[in-house]
Parts: structure tokens; sequence; C-alpha cells
């Protein structure tokens, strides 16, 4: 721990004023932290304390179970659509440097010509016709 840390003491229930619920519920709606990054910087004890925060004074519609394989369908507040976004984005740029590396190393290697030519050189006589 570090010294600039304060210790933090374990809370009850009891100690949660509808304030205090809120303003952690905001942070985790707007995408600044998780419900588990929450818990752990607020000492709260329950692993389920907050998520039951969120389904009771939250703004996010928890009627319907949440869909393992397609999270984008949820409701997203626009922070955290722009953080999945740049995600996205880093992660196909990413993608995009390693296939033209890959391309690269093939060319060098094997004397191949992958990558498309878009402006055909065109001879002189067909300049002339023109």
């Amino acid at each position: 721990m570090k010294y600039s840390e304060k210790p933090r003491k374990k809370r009850s229930q009891r100690d949660y004023n509808l304030g205090f619920k809120l303003a952690v519920i905001s942070q985790v709606e707007k995408g600044d932290m998780t419900y588990k990054q929450a818990q752990k910087a607020y000492g709260i004890q329950g692993r389920s304390t907050v998520l039951v925060w969120l389904r009771k004074h939250g703004t996010l519609d928890w009627s319907k179970p949440r869909p393992k394989v397609a999270t984008i369908q949820m409701k997203e507040t626009p922070a955290q659509k722009i953080k999945r976004l740049e995600r996205e984005l880093s992660d196909e740029k990413l993608k995009n440097k390693v296939l033209n590396t890959m391309i690269d190393i093939s060319d060098q290697q094997y004397g191949t010509s992958i990558r498309k030519k878009y402006l055909p050189n065109q001879s002189k006589e067909s300049d002339n016709k023109e």
C-alpha cells in the first residue's frame, strides 16, 4: 500500500445513503469504472451490492437478461460507446499493421507481388491516342 493512500474501512449496508449510491451508479453508467472497480475504490463489501443499486436506481434497463454474445445491443452511454469504438479502432489498426507486415515479408521472401497496383502504367501509345 502506498503512503498517500488512506486505508479504507469496511462498511456495512446502512452506511450508504442514497446520494452515495447515486454517485457510484453514475460513475459506473458513464463508463468511468466497472462495478467491481467501484466496489474496490469505495470499500463496498458485498459482491452484488453495486449491481443491486444499478438495477434499483440506475437508468439502464435491467428487466431483460443481458445477452452473452451480443453485448453491443445493450443501451450504451455515449462515453461507453466512444470507449468501445476507440478500442475497436485500435484493434483494427493493429490487425492492419500485422497483415501489411505479413504481405511485406511474403513479397521479400518469395518474390511475390500481392499488393494490387491501383494505377496501371500506361504505354506511351495510349497517351498519344487521346
